[in-house]
């Protein structure tokens, strides 16, 4: 684990597959948790992966509420999400704009899934099922990607569709 920071684009820790959590209770289990949910909300954002923290471990939070970063996102109980597989409810593919604790500076429009099923276990590894649509979709659809070693960059489908998050805020300011 790194050192309370996110991992940032580039480094070859985000390339990796993450593996499955078999053990729930591990003092690494824990720690990889604690310091997820703290990163994540020192961040603003509305998600976070195990990877993003140099921990290869299948382990996503989705904690869609409104910030700074995305004023206009429902608000979601953050939610853990353990070896999570993911089954499409809707294929239509709608792009919204994401950005990532791990490339800041920028934003992109990214062609996401609308609704879908996520079968996971919890952090006591109890199996559960959660549908998600919208922007708690895209969200775990985000860091879903991030462990299988992807981050959004490469979903976009082409360049123009990078803004500078300065660009991004005028955008989308009322």
């Amino acid at each position: 684990m790194t050192e309370n920071t996110v991992l940032q684009l580039g480094n070859p820790l985000l390339r990796q597959i993450a593996t499955p959590v078999t053990v729930f209770n591990s003092p690494e289990f824990l720690d990889c948790l604690s310091s997820m949910q703290t990163l994540m909300e020192s961040g603003n954002g509305v998600g976070i992966a195990a990877p993003q923290i140099g921990v290869a471990m299948q382990i996503v939070i989705v904690a869609s509420r409104p910030t700074n970063r995305y004023p206009d996102a429902p608000e979601m109980p953050a939610t853990i999400l353990c070896n999570p597989q993911l089954e499409i409810l809707d294929p239509t593919l709608i792009k919204g704009w994401e950005g990532c604790l791990s490339v800041p500076g920028i934003r992109a429009l990214v062609p996401r899934y609308q609704a879908i099923r996520v079968r996971f276990q919890d952090r006591e590894g109890k199996s559960q099922q959660i549908d998600l649509k919208d922007f708690p979709a895209r969200v775990f659809q985000h860091e879903f990607d991030h462990l299988q070693g992807l981050v959004y960059l490469d979903r976009i489908e082409s360049s123009r569709d990078i803004v500078a998050e300065s660009e991004y805020l005028k955008l989308i300011a009322h």
